[in-house]
């Protein structure tokens, strides 16, 4: 079908879910602070994989925050939360102010150019509260990012900008799925901050 391609829409979304995009949270010069910040202070580590029986590190450099040492587990890599930094504390606060929500971890993304990208999936793992809010904060180089329904297999294109807020709401996790393209054209990082909501510790459903 058709891929549509949205900016600065409210909902974005046809059906099955909910998709809010904020242009902007605070002043540009905040945002780049924040930028700045992380690409010289996030605790990046690259993920390693098991493919074909060989362990490969991943190009993507990931961090993992929660108020408790949450675990989390996707791409068969389990991760425990570290104790949130109190710079990205206070970008969490922006980021409830914005969404109107409460968080209790944040799975942060580091892509260093164009060449790194995510494949399709959707962020329904078991340790995730069902239905909770993912707010998808993005600093650095504006870059595509991809929803396809898992049923009707139609697409929704957002371009999403330097300090752009995207809130995945309701059962959007449950009916469609997103990817993050690679794109030749982009040869400057994107940070990406998920804030989520982890079920309390040793709940398991």
């Amino acid at each position: 079908m058709q891929t549509s391609v949205f900016r600065d829409n409210e909902q974005l979304l046809p059906y099955d879910g909910e998709l809010i995009y904020i242009p902007s949270i605070c002043a540009v010069e905040e945002t780049n602070q924040y930028l700045a910040w992380l690409m010289l202070n996030g605790s990046w580590k690259n993920d390693v994989v098991s493919m074909y029986g060989k362990k490969i590190q991943t190009s993507r450099k990931v961090a993992w925050w929660g108020d408790k040492p949450y675990p989390y587990t996707y791409s068969n890599i389990q991760k425990v939360a570290e104790e949130w930094p109190d710079e990205v504390r206070g970008i969490k606060s922006r980021i409830e102010e914005a969404a109107n929500e409460s968080f209790n971890s944040c799975l942060g993304n580091l892509y260093m150019d164009g060449d790194v990208g995510m494949s399709w999936h959707s962020d329904d793992e078991p340790e995730l509260k069902n239905q909770g809010v993912i707010a998808s904060y993005s600093l650095g180089a504006t870059r595509k990012f991809v929803f396809r329904h898992k049923q009707s297999r139609e697409k929704v294109e957002i371009i999403l900008q330097h300090g752009s807020l995207l809130l995945m709401k309701g059962s959007t996790q449950e009916y469609w799925q997103h990817a993050l393209p690679k794109s030749k054209k982009v040869k400057t990082p994107r940070i990406n901050l998920t804030f989520r909501q982890m079920k309390p510790l040793f709940q398991s459903t």
